[in-house]
């Protein structure tokens, strides 16, 4: 929750590919006081069923910028490797000559969004992802 002096981040994710949320992605939260200053890093966390991080911390007095950290690559790999146990046989029998499928499926294995703020303001900020590619805006 932000207050006049703090701001405040929240997040989910869209699995595009699927059209579902991105449910067990690791997300971590920094934040810096300056664009010359260091990361720290505030929080860790995994988006739930619904693809939502709910327990990300709040942000510091005087923060100024925001990154946050999603951690992809283990989520395409879980997701392709659940999906690929279902079709293995039949790949098989069809392609018995074709290439094998990259470990996790994603050409991104994480993805940093860093982005300013401003004090008493929120920042919903959605991940819509896909194997080959994601987009961010700022939401409400």
């Amino acid at each position: 929750m932000s207050t006049e002096s703090t701001a405040s981040v929240s997040t989910h994710i869209l699995d595009t590919s699927v059209g579902r949320p991105a449910a067990s992605v690791a997300v971590s939260l920094s934040a810096r006081s300056g664009a010359r200053e260091q990361w720290v890093v505030l929080g860790r966390s995994a988006t739930d069923a619904d693809g939502r991080c709910r327990d990300l911390p709040a942000l510091p007095e005087g923060t100024t910028h925001v990154r946050l950290d999603f951690e992809t690559e283990a989520y395409f790999h879980t997701r392709n490797h659940s999906h690929s146990q279902n079709q293995n046989q039949n790949r098989a029998e069809a392609q018995q000559d074709a290439p094998a499928p990259r470990d996790s499926g994603a050409f991104f294995p994480e993805v940093a969004i860093t982005f300013a703020v401003t004090p008493g303001e929120h920042y919903h900020v959605p991940l819509l992802l896909n194997p080959f590619g994601y987009s961010v805006y700022r939401g409400s």
